[in-house]
């Protein structure tokens, strides 16, 4: 007990307090603009942290990255520009929200959620870390392979269109991400002899592009002027959402359960947390048609996934040393530089600084309503912008995005030309989602699978042999078929009294 009062005083301290003000601060900016992610929140806070106790160092990135994988959601919402790639998951539909004039409730859905999945993160962090890293250490590149194409079986349900579409668009961003160096030959691939080319196409750029820039060219080459955003006459952040938590709070539980656990799977991260909560929120949902049109079910359950996946990918981090995801790549670096060398023994010779970083999770979780309440309030002046400036705009902020990734005009040009494949993919029915899903998880894809065909000398029996990788691989082979079957057993009993 003696080491959770100090742990109480370490946070309240005025200058902790200050630095997780400010952080929040940080974080929402960084995350509002598109290009600039949760992880850069992250590497530009680890030069301020050399200079500070350990206490307030890890406050400062907790607070600024739980704030950034929010804040992500606001021009995805409004302007329908990701600021964060787990946000793409589900920019469609909150911006279908914004054009009904429904901005405000899009993103206090999306605010209450995540905090609802941050504060169900957290509880776990604290209560079965030990346990949830010993399962995840358990995952080798076999379960990886079948985690992935269940991932990608999303693109099926997250599709607005036909299914069909939705997987040519699928296809089409697994082929983009074949671009660079062959895994594991090290042979250049699709790279057409230029050398930026071999580094891939980076991901922020080609979401940028397939998302704003597109959308930047529709409303430049419409005959008539865009239809605009709805700004006025909309419910304040927090109206309805207290029936929202009722109405949902299925969908809340199941998004926080499977963000954390996907989130303790080093590598994983909020991005595929985000991108499957939504597709199985589509799939059980008891109205699917109303996705894509401005439902908040979807946002519900992805938005609670994407804080609890930031507080599970903590938990092999703390335990066993091992990154959850990148930002807690960076965070192990600034642990072993505090002298809190992340491992079992941490529990041990440090008692008092992890229950403080425990308190500083909940805190920053709790601060997020505030301050998420203040910027959707500050970000929602965009909407009374005139499109013929805003376009613009937004056009400036995607190509500075786009250039600070790469810090070279290579980000610009690859944004610029999957804008004009964005625009003609959805000039003809094809949603660009699936073709990001395509793009975040094709090279995680191809490195499991090839690492286990290594492993297995081959053999694709050993995809099966493991119990975890089994029932994955089952279940992903059952979600592949079994619409099949269904769909051959309709046909059949159409055709039946004819015959």
């Amino acid at each position: 007990m003696s080491d959770l009062s100090t742990a109480f005083l370490l946070v309240a301290d005025p200058y902790v307090l200050f630095v997780i003000a400010a952080s929040a601060a940080f974080g929402l900016f960084v995350g509002s603009i598109p290009g600039l992610t949760a992880t850069m929140a992250t590497a530009l806070l680890v030069p301020v942290t050399f200079f500070m106790d350990p206490v307030p160092a890890i406050a400062a990135i907790v607070t600024a990255t739980a704030m950034a994988i929010f804040s992500g959601d606001i021009p995805g919402c409004l302007l329908r520009i990701p600021g964060t790639p787990a946000s793409a998951a589900y920019c469609d539909e909150a911006y279908a929200m914004t054009r009904k004039g429904q901005a405000e409730k899009a993103l206090g859905t999306s605010l209450i959620f995540s905090v609802i999945g941050g504060l169900f993160g957290t509880t776990v962090l604290v209560l079965a870390a030990p346990t949830l890293a010993n399962f995840a250490l358990s995952f080798s590149s076999f379960e990886y392979f079948w985690l992935v194409c269940l991932g990608l079986s999303c693109a099926v349900f997250i599709s607005p269109a036909s299914p069909m579409k939705g997987l040519v668009s699928l296809f089409i961003g697994l082929l983009i991400a074949t671009v660079g160096i062959d895994n594991p030959a090290g042979q250049p691939r699709f790279t057409f002899g230029d050398y930026e080319l071999l580094t891939g196409v980076p991901f922020i750029p080609a979401m940028i592009g397939l998302f704003a820039i597109s959308e930047v060219m529709r409303a430049a080459v419409a005959r008539s002027t865009p239809p605009k955003p709805q700004a006025g006459a909309i419910s304040g952040i927090f109206s309805g959402q207290v029936a929202n938590v009722k109405r949902y709070w299925k969908q809340g539980l199941r998004g926080s359960v499977l963000g954390t656990a996907i989130g303790a799977l080093p590598g994983a991260g909020a991005d595929i947390a985000a991108w499957i909560s939504y597709a199985i929120s589509k799939r059980f949902s008891k109205t699917p048609e109303k996705f894509g049109t401005g439902h908040e079910e979807g946002l519900a359950e992805a938005g609670s996934a994407n804080n609890g996946a930031l507080s599970g990918a903590w938990i092999p981090a703390l335990v066993f040393g091992i990154p959850g995801d990148s930002i807690t790549a960076v965070v192990i670096g600034v642990l072993y530089v505090k002298g809190m060398n992340p491992g079992p023994t941490i529990f041990i010779h440090n008692p008092e600084l992890i229950h403080a970083v425990f308190i500083v999770f909940f805190l920053a979780n709790l601060i997020l309503l505030p301050f998420g309440w203040l910027a959707i309030k500050l970000s929602k002046q965009a909407l009374r912008v005139p499109p013929r400036v805003l376009m613009p705009v937004i056009l400036m902020f995607c190509v500075v995005g786009a250039f600070a990734i790469t810090n070279s005009m290579y980000g610009v040009v690859i944004a610029l030309c999957l804008g004009v494949l964005g625009f003609f993919m959805e000039e003809n029915g094809f949603p660009v989602a699936p073709a990001i899903l395509g793009l975040v998880l094709g090279p995680m894809l191809e490195q499991n699978f090839i690492t286990s065909l290594i492993k297995a000398d081959g053999s694709m029996l050993a995809f099966f042999e493991r119990p975890i990788a089994g029932g994955l691989g089952v279940v992903t082979i059952a979600l592949w078929v079994v619409p099949i079957l269904f769909l051959i057993i309709a046909r059949r009993k159409r055709m039946a009294p004819a015959a």
